[in-house]
This record gives C-alpha cells, structure tokens and sequence, in this order.
C-alpha cells in the first residue's frame, strides 16, 4: 500500500464518481482505477460497489475512509513540526477551534502565549466542535477551545471567557431607541443564525437563550460564520446574537448592538482537553487559557 493509493481512495470517496476524481488529481481514469483495484487487492475485500449508473463504499470502504484521513493529518503535522524545529521551537501546540471563537480573545492570548513562551510553535487549525472532540481523543489535537463543555467521557471542559451576549443591530434600526432590548421584541424581527454543524457549540448557547420565551424565531439565513452573519446584519437583512466582542471587532460602523432586557446571559468559551496529566508547555499554555482576563488587552 502506497500514499498514492491512499489519495486515489479518498478522492473516489468523495466524488463517488471515477471520473471527477481522476479530473481532480489530474490523471485518467485508467490508472486511478487500476490504483483501486490494487488496493483492494491489498486490503482483500472491495471498497467500493460500482455499477452502470453509480458508485458507492462499501461497508469496508466507508470503515477505511473514516481512518485514512487521520494518515494524512499525522504527515502534515510531523512535516510540520521538523518545519518548527528547523525554524528554532522547541516544540509545537496542536490547537484545534471550532465555533467562530471570537478574534480579539484568541489575539491577545496568542499573543501572551508569544511573550511567555516563543520557543513554542502553536499550529491553529479550525475544525467543527464534533470533530475537534474526536481529534482529541485520537492525539490530532493537544488542545482546542468551542462554545460548549458538552464533550463526553475522557475529556475536560475548562472555562477560558465568556462575553456578554448582545442583539447585532443595524444602523437606523427602531429597536436602536431601546437601552436594553426584550428578547420578545428581538424576536418580531428576522435572525440571522450560524449552521449548527458549523457553529454546533454556538447554536447550542443560542438555543438556550430562545427557549426563555415561548415565540419561534423567524429564521432569515443560516450562514457559515460570524463574520458573515454581521455583514448581513450590516446590510439590514436580519439581527443576530453575538458577543459584545464580536461587534466589537466589526469593522463596519453599520452594526451596532444593544444588550437583552433582564439578566444579561453570556456566551461562554471554554478549553477542551484529553482528561491526563500536561506538562511543559501543553500545561502553560492550559494554565494561561484558563487564567485569560475578562476582557482583552488594549
């Protein structure tokens, strides 16, 4: 078995069409087939059923496919991490996020994580909260942070901050001439949500502050990050709820916001972990993340 089988698997995996998978690896069908059959060879069983108008995985070819990726995200770290030995770290933190953590948060924690400890080579890389969780578990991941402490058996969920939960309004808006906003009146008006697979954590906090009142929202447009979400506020499509931070960082002066009427909920982000011992830098940098200020640095 060779890589080159493995990246023909996974692209007939995803395409689930011999053809658009020898287009994308930009070769004939010929020998991405003969690379197929080789591996089943190999594995002696058929990863895929074939006939004259589709193609599926098997049962064996969908338990392969849910292991192969892991080969090619182990290569990428370990070249990686002789890319950071080689550029003078000591060492490298895999730091997995999910959730569309807020910028000014992650900012000024990177950046103490800079000051404190620079030998260290923190890789970011931004994943769904369902698979950071398994990332996790499968040592892809030292670390990661999400928007929510929902992480089952063999993991730890530490809060690192928490933002108060503010309506994203946009200029002009009637609901501008209310200091505090009733969620019923945010709720006579369209919103703007992330996809739940996207932003599971997120939606997860949001779904909690909706069901306070009895009124179903009326749903303008799912999208697949916060940044986009306030550019549709920007553009008075909808109102959404997001951190104060979030706006914060908006970089349009036509998003404002308004926090809720009663107490004030926030939206919370913690620090997701394998539930062992950390020691030298995993243990600093888990330390610093959950001693983190309330609020950024200036």
């Amino acid at each position: 078995m060779e890589f080159r089988h493995l990246r023909c698997f996974i692209a007939v995996a995803e395409e689930l069409h011999f053809a658009r998978a020898a287009e994308r690896l930009h070769i004939e069908q010929s020998p991405l087939s003969r690379a197929i059959k080789e591996l089943e060879e190999d594995l002696g069983t058929r990863l895929f059923i074939r006939n004259s108008r589709s193609t599926r995985l098997s049962r064996a070819g969908q338990m392969f496919l849910e292991h192969v990726p892991r080969i090619f995200t182990a290569l990428q770290q370990a070249r990686e991490s002789v890319k950071a030995v080689a550029a003078g770290y000591d060492g490298q933190l895999r730091v997995a996020l999910s959730d569309g953590i807020t910028p000014p948060r992650l900012s000024a924690f990177l950046m103490q994580c800079r000051e404190d400890d620079p030998e260290v080579d923190i890789h970011l890389v931004e994943v769904p909260l369902s698979q950071q969780i398994k990332g996790l578990h499968d040592d892809l991941y030292d670390v990661g942070f999400a928007q929510s402490d929902e992480v089952g058996d063999g993991l730890l969920a530490e809060l690192a901050w928490s933002d108060p939960l503010v309506v994203a309004v946009p200029a002009r808006h009637p609901l501008l001439t209310h200091k505090r906003i009733p969620l019923e009146e945010v709720l006579r008006y369209p919103l703007v949500l992330c996809d739940s697979h996207i932003c599971e954590g997120y939606c997860r906090q949001i779904a909690r502050v909706l069901r306070a009142v009895d009124i179903e929202p009326l749903v303008a447009e799912e999208v697949a990050s916060l940044d986009l979400m306030l550019t549709l506020v920007s553009a008075g499509y909808a109102l959404a709820l997001v951190g104060a931070l979030q706006v914060a960082a908006c970089r349009t002066a036509d998003v404002t916001s308004r926090p809720l009427a009663g107490p004030s909920p926030r939206l919370k982000t913690y620090l997701l972990r394998p539930d062992k011992a950390a020691s030298g830098p995993l243990a600093r940098f888990i330390a610093r993340a959950v001693a983190a200020p309330s609020t950024p640095r200036s």
